[in-house]
């Protein structure tokens, strides 16, 4: 659609979306969370018996039973299982090498039909991850995504975000063929590249910017945002949202606040916005968009903010059965405990931190995902995303992501102090922590300064940290400042990922803490 068409077209398209949207997000108001889960366990359990998976484990018979006796039993029968554990157990037996590189076919393993698509992640020191995206899942996130929609537009009547687009800073287009009618490729890829049709006029950037490599994609979108006063809103990961609007008021020499008059939006998701919030309250002083959280993934869409809410909500109807495992049930590398006990959705405790386990509607059966929350209240399902189960935990301490996390919060209110990103990490010999600071300026504050304030952050926060300080068990941590941009060129340059959805990793995932003293290493060398 030509942009004049577009623009003429957006004033008669806004009143019939909003009206659609308030019977929707009334559909979405009236669901019962634990109706909703135990219609999806049994529909799970049917789907899942015409599989290999299902048979292993007698799911035709589960799933004749009632909910309580059912789950019972699924809990005995089905272990815990991370990726590792369905790769070598069922995935590896559709994938073969060949000439032209690795071919997957899932065809009922794990669930019935053959899988057409795989999201596609590589991990911080692990080999590529494919996960299967059924069209089972593919409508589920659809159904997710019209959901926070409706759920906005019924509560900010005046909206005009559907006379507008919405501009979506998504990772690379490029998909990959694993064999005929097999795709693989970055999750938001393959959304947008499969999207409605309907959908075009409201969504940016077209898809030959979207397949611009990250530096230039991102300078392209920050001159697309300046020419375009139709762009409502913004969707990414908060700390490439905070770079391309710094690149739009460096082009436009003045705030984005004045610059985007028109922007109303954003969508924010994948890490905390901690770290962040006092970098989006400058760049908005006065005139803030509205920010809208959720909590997506490759596995599966686990929930997202109301409009007018405090909090993001858990949304239990995408074809996902959420398990509860406390997080004390993990052990030191954030794996379930062989004897850890899950709880479903009936039975959480508001205050206390899960990690969650999940079976969807792609095959993936009690799967470990790696994600922890904690709820706020239960109903609604109030609660608040505290990162991922890796622990920082060499020396006992077991200091979560949330508690680093809101220690460079703590930073950020400091006069002069304007953490862009960071790492924390062991170092073994000395025993402490090594942090890697990337400040916007390069930093103004002297390193042992914010180190003093990092321990004091965590001491308060966190119990076991304050005793094995005051034992000496663990030492004064260490900070190094860098740049911001060497971090970003470090993780394109030593880990290959730029952008999109790919993020720092703000815990170092390594035992030895690997990635952190590579992180320095380079920094050193700069």
């Amino acid at each position: 659609m030509k942009t004049s068409l577009r623009h003429a077209a957006y004033p008669f398209l806004d009143p019939l979306l909003k009206g659609g949207s308030l019977l929707q997000a009334s559909r979405f108001a009236a669901r019962d969370p634990l109706q909703e889960q135990r219609r999806i366990f049994s529909w799970l359990l049917e789907r899942g018996a015409r599989t290999r998976f299902g048979a292993d484990y007698g799911f035709a018979e589960l799933a004749r039973l009632p909910f309580a006796q059912a789950y019972r039993r699924y809990q005995g029968k089905v272990a815990i299982r991370t990726y590792d554990d369905f790769w070598r157990d069922y995935f590896s037996r559709g994938a073969r090498e060949g000439e032209r590189g690795l071919t997957l076919n899932l065809e009922n393993l794990t669930w019935p039909g053959r899988i057409p698509f795989f999201c596609e992640t590589s991990g911080t020191t692990a080999p590529s991850k494919f996960i299967p995206f059924s069209r089972e899942m593919f409508a589920a996130n659809r159904l997710a995504a019209l959901d926070l929609t409706s759920c906005y537009l019924k509560g900010n009547r005046k909206s005009r975000l559907f006379q507008g687009r919405l501009l979506y800073m998504a990772g690379s287009t490029e998909l990959n063929e694993l064999g005929p009618g097999v795709l693989s490729g970055d999750m938001s890829a393959i959304t947008l590249r499969y999207r409605p049709r309907f959908l075009d006029p409201f969504i940016a950037p077209d898809e030959t910017t979207a397949a611009l490599p990250w530096e230039e994609k991102l300078e392209a979108l920050a001159r697309l945002l300046l020419k375009d006063p139709c762009i409502r809103g913004i969707s990414g990961v908060p700390p490439w949202i905070i770079l391309l609007l710094k690149r739009v008021a460096e082009l436009g020499q003045d705030s984005p606040e004045r610059l985007l008059p028109n922007l109303e939006l954003v969508i924010h998701g994948g890490t905390s916005m901690k770290p962040y919030a006092r970098e989006f309250s400058e760049l908005f002083p006065e005139r803030a968009p509205n920010f809208l959280e959720l909590l997506p993934s490759s596995e599966a869409f686990m929930g997202f903010q109301v409009h007018g809410e405090p909090q993001m909500r858990l949304t239990p109807y995408y074809g996902v059965f959420f398990e509860f495992l406390p997080c004390e049930d993990l052990d030191e590398r954030g794996r379930p405990r062989p004897d850890g006990s899950c709880v479903p959705l009936e039975g959480i405790e508001p205050g206390r931190r899960y990690a969650l386990i999940l079976s969807t509607c792609a095959g993936l059966w009690r799967y470990h995902i790696g994600d922890t929350i904690r709820f706020t209240e239960r109903g609604p399902l109030f609660f608040e995303f505290t990162g991922r189960d890796k622990f920082l935990d060499r020396f006992e301490e077991k200091v979560t992501q949330g508690e680093v996390e809101e220690a460079v919060a703590r930073l950020n209110r400091l006069p002069g102090v304007e953490v862009r990103e960071f790492m924390v990490g062991p170092q073994i010999a000395p025993r402490r922590h090594l942090w890697v600071l990337a400040l916007s300026d390069g930093g103004g504050v002297a390193p042992g300064v914010l180190a003093e304030r990092l321990d004091l952050a965590l001491a308060e926060q966190n119990a076991d940290y304050r005793t094995f300080r005051s034992q000496g068990r663990i030492t004064s941590p260490s900070v190094l400042v860098l740049k911001e941009d060497d971090i970003y060129r470090w993780s394109k340059e030593v880990r290959g990922k730029l952008g999109g959805q790919s993020k720092i990793p703000h815990l170092d995932p390594t035992l030895e803490g690997e990635l952190v003293e590579s992180l320095a290493r380079f920094a050193a060398s700069s």
